[in-house]
């Protein structure tokens, strides 16, 4: 483990949130309830929308797929999450360090872009309505879902392509629960410093310039439907602000971990735990909690499984 060469390096340990029993059964059983709970929640969403043909529409179609990269995003770093816990066992190989970062950029770029397009959804819906499903049609939602995995795909290899043949000698401990990319990087034995630049000023970079793009888009949209109308800016405000909700929940944390100065502060544990296991949860709460047609037809659904399983 102490020779420089990264192909003797066979498995990271990390130091996870706490080394005391009673909070670690504590997370454990935190950790549990969330996931459960994200699974079932972001999957109902997904479901809800694949049967119920009265949700066949733009907006449903990327809300859909957004619940289904929140949870793969989500599990990505809580089932181990909870093993580690479990079993306090909190090691993960090499190899299995590497995929969790790529997988973990890959969900977190296309999210960014999943949250893109529907943003430029509802400007279309609120601003241009009567051409929404000329501008909205199956065909464009369908590029725009490639082009959000294509552009998270790229993302993560090129976040990957710096690290991925680092030589290891030193310490194999990561101050996390989870392979984060800048703590990988420190473990290096060479001097890391303008790789760490690049890899968080990269990530930084996309993030912040992703949020404000899409705060001044909503700002915008309520703008022009206020020069339009004053009875319509309380439906758009009240439409939007779900969006914005999940925008500010998703950006937030993320660029906090990146752009925080202080790398020894351990807050920024805490903020990945709002991004894998709340923010996750509260996505479908938002969107189905204030969308009357969602709330009906998961009620519908619900009840469609109930009256089968009692046949059966």
């Amino acid at each position: 483990m102490n020779e420089a060469n990264s192909s003797e390096v066979s498995e990271f340990i990390f130091l996870g949130l706490s080394v005391y029993r009673s909070t670690q059964y504590f997370l454990f059983a935190f950790s549990t309830l969330s996931y459960a709970t994200i699974f079932l929640g972001n999957l109902s969403v997904a479901l809800t929308v694949i049967f119920d043909s009265h949700l066949h529409s733009p907006m449903y179609f990327l809300l859909a797929n957004l619940s289904f990269v929140d949870l793969c995003f989500s599990t990505s770093t809580v089932p181990k999450l909870i093993f580690d816990l479990y079993s306090s066992h909190n090691t993960i190989s090499f190899q299995g360090c590497i995929f969790q970062m790529f997988f973990l950029h890959v969900m977190g770029g296309c999210e960014m872009m999943l949250l893109v397009a529907m943003a430029w959804d509802r400007y279309v819906a609120i601003c241009k309505p009567l051409h929404y499903l000329t501008i909205m049609s199956p065909r464009t939602c369908l590029l725009l879902l490639i082009g959000s995995w294509i552009i998270g795909l790229i993302h993560s290899v090129g976040q990957l392509a710096f690290v991925i043949h680092l030589p290891f000698c030193g310490s194999n401990e990561i101050d996390s629960f989870y392979c984060d990319l800048p703590r990988f990087i420190k473990l290096a034995c060479i001097d890391t410093y303008k790789m760490e630049f690049l890899v968080t000023a990269d990530s930084g970079l996309i993030s912040v310039t992703t949020f404000f793009l899409l705060i001044f888009s909503y700002i915008f949209i309520l703008f022009t439907v206020w020069k339009q109308s004053l009875g319509s800016l309380s439906k758009a405000l009240s439409t939007l602000s779900a969006h914005i909700s999940v925008v500010v929940l998703f950006f937030g944390p993320c660029i906090f971990m990146y752009l925080w100065p202080f790398a020894t502060v351990p807050v920024d544990k805490f903020l990945a735990i709002l991004d894998f296991l709340i923010t996750p949860i509260l996505n479908p709460a938002i969107y189905t909690l204030r969308n009357k047609d969602m709330k009906v037809a998961m009620k519908k659904l619900s009840k469609q499984l109930l009256r089968s399983k009692s046949i059966c």
